[in-house]
């Protein structure tokens, strides 16, 4: 198996928060070593490798995971806790991924 997370650098030069939050969470639950490749996709550059890879594969959201599998189609990530559950099966609430969800998509409410 072998792991890219894109993360994003924002127009103005920082970087994205989301990235950011879900790059610690990544530390502090001693994953961060088990991404094989960090990829970034910055605004400023359309040609970024980063921005290579969301159009590849039509992701509008940062960060978001590629994971490939010898023989198998790449499975896409974009979000954090689904992809920790079922790559690394590590325990995820419902709510974070409700809260996750919900915080991609500001737009919509949960009924």
């Amino acid at each position: 198996m072998y792991i890219t997370m894109v993360k994003k650098i924002r127009a103005d030069g920082t970087p994205c928060r989301k990235c950011t939050e879900v790059e610690q969470l990544l530390r502090k639950e001693t994953l961060l070593d088990k991404i094989d490749n960090i990829v970034i996709a910055d605004e400023r550059d359309p040609e970024s490798g980063g921005m290579q890879l969301a159009r590849k594969y039509n992701i509008t959201y940062a960060p978001f995971f590629i994971v490939e599998s010898e023989g198998k189609a790449p499975v896409i990530y974009t979000v954090y806790f689904q992809f920790v559950k079922e790559v690394f099966k590590t325990s995820t609430t419902e709510k974070q991924e409700i809260d996750e969800i919900m915080d991609m998509n500001p737009d919509i409410d949960f009924i």
